[in-house]
């Protein structure tokens, strides 16, 4: 796997394949960018895809600061990734904590931007500031992690594996369908102690930085072709109306819900893949 170091001295671990106009897939929690293992394939037919970790993520730098596991930070590393690889424009995809980067990154570089897609979130906002009790239960990991360390990492730390698991089984439907090599690669990184302290610190930043930064942006579009992607059987396709928590924030919005919970793109690779695709 390549890595590209930043000007802040991020390692950033990506893949690179086929030919065509360039396509980022990021990643989300608590994954690395493996989960794309299955879809990429049928991506690279068509386009150059470039699939890499996040900071703090897999094989990618963990930095130790909270305000640097912000989602401003994330999408600073990818466009210089980008910028690196040659490409001034290219289609943005995101699932969880890689799509929330992907709106910060849309939101503070529209212009790099061809096309945008989210895959199962809402606006980061609006989880926060109108969180109800389901949601409040099923997603209680955004207040653990962010509790002061060494509090949540140390109790992760005891058994990364059932922790970890207990979020894919969760909010996933249970672990049927997961790839075996990206659940390894998933494992090899969150038994990491920077690993766990990176992640629990991307959800202290989602409070304390990125929740003020998305409320000066709160009546601002992006004015790109956007698809929003849920999992019809998930938390936040049950919770919410998903295409309607976006419709004020994206111009030109299209919106589906696949088959499966949150991670739909593990369990499902192959119906997320040519949604991607007819959507490209």
């Amino acid at each position: 796997m390549p890595h590209f170091t930043t000007s802040e001295n991020i390692t950033i671990a990506y893949d690179i394949a086929g030919s065509g106009p360039p396509v980022l897939l990021l990643h989300g929690f608590p994954q690395t960018s493996a989960m794309w293992t299955a879809i990429a394939p049928t991506l690279s037919r068509d386009f150059t895809v470039i699939t890499a970790a996040l900071r703090g993520y897999g094989n990618s730098s963990k930095p130790s600061a909270m305000e640097d596991m912000s989602f401003r930070a994330m999408a600073r590393d990818q466009i210089a990734l980008m910028q690196h690889l040659g490409f001034a424009q290219f289609h943005l995809v995101g699932h969880d904590r890689g799509a929330r980067t992907a709106h910060r990154l849309a939101l503070d570089h529209l212009d790099v931007v061809t096309s945008l897609i989210l895959m199962d979130i809402v606006p980061t906002h609006l989880l926060l500031d109108d969180l109800n009790q389901r949601v409040a239960r099923a997603y209680y990991h955004w207040f653990f992690l962010a509790q002061p360390t060494p509090f949540p990492e140390t109790l992760i730390g005891h058994d990364p594996d059932a922790y970890f698991e207990s979020c894919l089984a969760g909010w996933g439907g249970g672990m049927d369908g997961f790839d075996r090599a990206a659940l390894a690669a998933y494992r090899a990184a969150w038994r990491r102690a920077d690993c766990i302290q990176s992640m629990c610190n991307d959800y202290r930043a989602a409070i304390d930085v990125d929740f003020y930064l998305d409320a000066g942006d709160l009546h601002r579009q992006i004015d790109v072709p956007a698809l929003v992607l849920y999992g019809a059987d998930g938390i936040m396709g049950q919770a919410y109306d998903v295409p309607a928590t976006w419709a004020d924030h994206l111009s030109d919005m299209q919106s589906k819900g696949l088959p499966g919970g949150h991670f739909f793109p593990d369990t499902h690779p192959e119906t997320t893949a040519h949604a991607l695709l007819r959507f490209l």
